[in-house]
């Protein structure tokens, strides 16, 4: 099962040997892609009162005069009258549009900081409307997330049989495979470093003697590559719920396990604490309720769940997706308890199914098969992987230990970076921006996709970094409902107030 590596915001490149560059560009020659003018003009969707354009970046960077590629950009201009300059934003994935995620500007930062900033946002290279990378189409991902059709048993990944070892093999250098029949140049250059050169040329164009910029999850690790490659641009770095870029990807696969079992037993004592909770009744124990959740879980393996939306069989692999989606949010637990009792008591899997359609963003089926693709893309360019089966083999195991539910098919989903053209490969190294002003990262105790000690471990590797902590649930800190944490961001960004280093917010 791969599906949940298209979970994981995961990666980890080198910077580069030479030290900072002019813009992006390489320090050999090149035509200067800062002199390109951005021509600002209406959206084809979105809200209204936004600006969208294209600019142009290298596709390789060694090759300045070679092949272009399109970044698509989108911007809401400053409320107020004392613009500061730009805010760029990213919602994190790999494979997240930071073009859409300007729509929801609102929702994204405080009133104040749209006041003081431009909001822009950007598909990062392969994503979206940035020539986008495209592997297989919107059948052949449902296929590769779906699960193995080869299950024995209660479909348990942890220890898997020659048949379903097959499958899995199958299917990730089926990925790959067509990723190069596709898109054989594009996927050589799809890597976290690339994003962050671009995000400079950008920069340079909106006229920004030096970066302002939010990152959240995978969108961390952007700003962490911007500023070890641009640390005297850096003006002011937010990176909130953190990716460890010190760690290989498949190490990062089987450390994310520990982040969704902890959101689990969390999700799982709050449900026993209701009435209605399909997991058991108040004064049961959190393990007890796993364990109910875990042998719901095995019966569709063995049966799966209806579903009425459309033909795909809501197995052990997509109802897990549909459980897993609850832990991005508290705002999802209702939804997730609706679709357990459903299943549990009806065998009807629709509610489970949207969830996961939800996650994924489904509802765009060609935006899906993108988004996906450039997930395990980047995840696969970013850091070293292992080239022995085996090795995954145990690292589904040592996963299955520390998330029993979740971490064999976290493991297993890095499967395809086993199979990734190893000339597209970063070499792994921390990064550690030093020559930057102070970075803040912001760490979630309960996060479960980034779990809390890759904010620890960026803050402790990035020398300006500085940590604020919001004890809570759910994925990231900022604007998830902690007054304490958006106050201190918001003071950060615009007036670039640095707190005591550890600050928490109960």
């Amino acid at each position: 099962m791969l599906a949940a590596a298209v979970l994981a915001a995961t990666a980890c490149t080198a910077g580069p040997e030479e030290g900072p560059r002019e813009a992006g560009l390489p320090p050999t020659s090149g035509e200067d892609f800062t002199a390109q003018e951005l021509d600002w003009g209406e959206c084809d969707e979105g809200l209204p009162g936004a600006e969208c354009t294209i600019y142009e970046v290298p596709l390789d960077y060694d090759d300045p005069d070679g092949e272009r590629i399109e970044i698509a950009v989108k911007r809401f201009p400053a409320k107020g009258d004392d613009v500061i300059g730009s805010l760029l934003v990213n919602p994190g994935g790999p494979g997240g549009s930071g073009y859409d995620f300007v729509d929801h500007a609102p929702y994204v930062v405080s009133d104040a900081v749209r006041d003081r900033f431009d909001v822009v946002g950007f598909d990062p290279r392969g994503v979206g409307r940035s020539s986008p990378l495209v592997c297989l189409d919107a059948e052949g991902i449902d296929d590769l997330i779906g699960g193995v059709d080869e299950v024995e048993g209660d479909g348990d990944m942890s220890e898997v049989t020659e048949a379903e070892l097959a499958e899995l093999v199958e299917d990730s250098r089926g990925f790959v495979e067509a990723c190069q029949a596709n898109a054989p140049a594009l996927m050589m250059h799809m890597g976290t470093a690339d994003v962050a050169r671009d995000m400079d040329v950008l920069r340079a164009l909106l006229g920004d003697e030096r970066l302002t910029y939010l990152g959240a999850s995978y969108g961390t690790h952007i700003g962490a590559q911007y500023a070890d490659q641009f640390p005297e641009r850096v003006r002011a770095l937010v990176l909130d719920g953190a990716v460890d870029p010190g760690q290989e990807q498949l190490d990062l696969s089987v450390a994310q396990a520990t982040g969704f079992e902890t959101a689990l037993r969390s999700f799982v004592e709050d449900c026993l604490g209701l009435s209605d909770c399909p997991l058991g009744a108040p004064g049961d124990s959190v393990d007890d309720g796993v364990e109910v959740l875990r042998g719901f879980l095995a019966d569709t393996a063995e049966e799966p769940l209806s579903n009425d939306m459309d033909d795909r069989e809501v197995n052990r692999a997509r109802a897990e997706l549909g459980v897993l989606a609850a832990l991005y949010s508290e705002n999802w637990w209702p939804r997730v308890r609706e679709g357990l009792t459903a299943g549990m008591e009806d065998g009807d899997g629709t509610v489970l199914m949207g969830l996961a359609d939800d996650l994924y963003g489904r509802e765009d089926l060609a935006a899906y098969e993108n988004s996906t693709a450039a997930l395990i893309a980047v995840n696969c360019s970013d850091s070293p992987s292992p080239r022995d089966v085996e090795a995954y083999v145990e690292a589904a195991a040592e996963a299955g230990e520390e998330s029993p539910i979740f971490g064999p098919a976290l493991a297993w989903g890095a499967l395809p970076c086993a199979y990734w053209p190893e000339e597209a490969v970063a070499p792994a190294a921390e990064l550690d921006a030093v020559g930057a002003d102070p970075i803040m990262v912001v760490g979630t105790t309960r996060d479960s996709a980034t779990p809390y000690a890759w904010s620890e471990a960026l803050t402790e590797q990035l020398e300006p970094a500085f940590l604020v902590t919001r004890d809570g649930d759910g994925h990231t800190g900022y604007r998830m409902g902690d007054r304490c944490v958006d106050e201190i961001v918001d003071a950060y960004l615009i007036d670039l107030v640095v707190p005591e280093d550890g600050m928490a917010c109960a």
